[in-house]
């Protein structure tokens, strides 16, 4: 199997096409695929190019079987505000001049990675995470990319 309904993703969904054989290789690819299609760059802030993308889906395709099955998260693709770190891309709380590269993630993205998820990115807000209705950001208005 190496297709998966991005639009209707659900954690059930996705276990049952791993099962498949369904790789992290393929649905990185295809959530990559997905973002360029949609092409609102308001929606990403930032984000790992394929190429990075690729190596986590590597190591979490070294697993054995037995250790894949204990990663509650195994290959889900996930995305985080950018007022929370991950290592390797900046955090800009949606302003350029704050912008810093941590040296670590938080705590909640560390937990997730290690429960076998995937970080592909950070998503846009409201600067400083202030205001109510995602509007205020020098990055663009995203539109809602799943309705």
């Amino acid at each position: 199997m190496s297709d998966l309904n991005l639009a209707s993703l659900k954690l059930a969904d996705l276990k049952q096409a791993y099962a498949a054989g369904l790789t992290p290789h393929a649905t990185v690819r295809q959530v990559c695929q997905s973002i360029e299609a949609y092409a609102d760059s308001a929606v990403f802030i930032s984000q790992f190019g394929l190429a990075d993308l690729l190596k986590r889906a590597d190591e979490l395709a070294n697993y054995s079987p037995q250790q894949r099955q204990s990663l509650a998260l195994y290959g889900v693709p996930f995305a985080v505000k950018d007022n929370i770190d991950v290592k390797g891309l900046p955090t800009t709380a949606a302003c350029p001049e704050f912008a810093y590269f941590p040296t670590e993630s938080a705590t909640v993205v560390q937990l997730l990675e290690d429960a076998g998820a995937i970080v592909i990115g950070k998503t846009n807000l409201d600067q400083f995470a202030t205001g109510l209705v995602g509007t205020r950001s020098p990055y663009g208005t995203p539109r809602n990319p799943v309705n």
